[in-house]
């Protein structure tokens, strides 16, 4: 399906690996040149390469950037800009904050979480934002989890913090949508990435049972019966990006395979 992202630009975080490099293997099989970041430059580089050679793409630049960090951000931002002239569609996607009831976690996991989940999307879209708007054309994705529909136990920061996605994703959908700008949010479910699989060899390991035995568990109130691929989040992406779904704004959609049992 043709999208008409060709010429478009995409920055998307977090996308050496798992979601974050779906989401950008999909973009730039649909002709966006695209911008990719995590911690390490290695993975980045290997995250390039494999993006190139699936995609036959070779505009895809990938800078450095912990997101926990407002300086490596907002040079994020301006490297891609200058780079390309510009973005046009922020595909926002982080890694997980440390797991913890709330009496196991203490301040100093609380303010990383925050920089890690919500501000480092606000330094982002505020960078992004007033250039989209200039050019009266933009898209934010913000890439979140079921947890704002469903929390997790021994997820407290994750159940608390995620929220505020969907509330700048919201306002900001209401704030732009007259300059050509929409913002919306995805939930993704069970996603079939390395880190789920280190997890799941983790809880082998402490639990006695095996990987097997724990995904049939994780699996059992999915109506699909398996787990997303994250390229399958891509999807989702590269359409919300298009000017196909320019009058979907303002939500937060889910990708789980039926996990999330609620009508709204």
């Amino acid at each position: 399906m043709n999208l008409g992202l060709k010429n478009r630009v995409s920055l998307v975080t977090a996308a050496s690996k798992g979601i974050g490099l779906g989401i950008a293997k999909v973009l730039a099989e649909e002709g966006s040149k695209v911008v990719i970041s995590s911690r390490n430059m290695d993975e980045l580089e290997k995250a390039r390469k494999l993006i190139s050679s699936d995609t036959g793409n070779s505009d895809i630049l990938p800078v450095v950037c912990d997101l926990t960090v407002r300086d490596q951000v907002e040079h994020l931002a301006h490297v891609a800009m200058d780079h390309f002239d510009k973005v046009d569609i922020l595909a926002y996607n982080t890694g997980p904050p440390k797991p913890g009831t709330f009496s196991e976690l203490n301040i100093e996991d609380w303010d990383y979480a925050v920089n890690l989940l919500l501000m480092s999307a606000v330094w982002l879209t505020k960078k992004l934002v007033p250039h989209m708007v200039e050019r009266r054309w933009g898209r934010l994705i913000y890439v979140t989890s079921l947890t704002l529909r469903s929390p997790i136990t021994n997820l407290v920061l994750s159940n608390t913090v995620r929220l505020s996605i969907a509330g700048l994703a919201k306002s900001l959908a209401l704030e732009l949508a007259g300059n050509g700008v929409t913002s919306n949010g995805i939930l993704q479910g069970h996603i079939l990435t390395d880190r789920a699989t280190q997890l799941l060899m983790d809880r082998s390991r402490r639990t006695g049972k095996t990987p097997e035995d724990l995904m049939r568990e994780q699996l059992k109130d999915v109506p699909a019966g398996r787990y997303g691929k994250p390229e399958e989040i891509g999807y989702l992406s590269a359409f919300l990006a298009s000017d196909k779904a320019a009058y979907i704004n303002g939500t937060m959609i889910n990708v789980d395979g039926g996990l999330i049992k609620s009508i709204f």
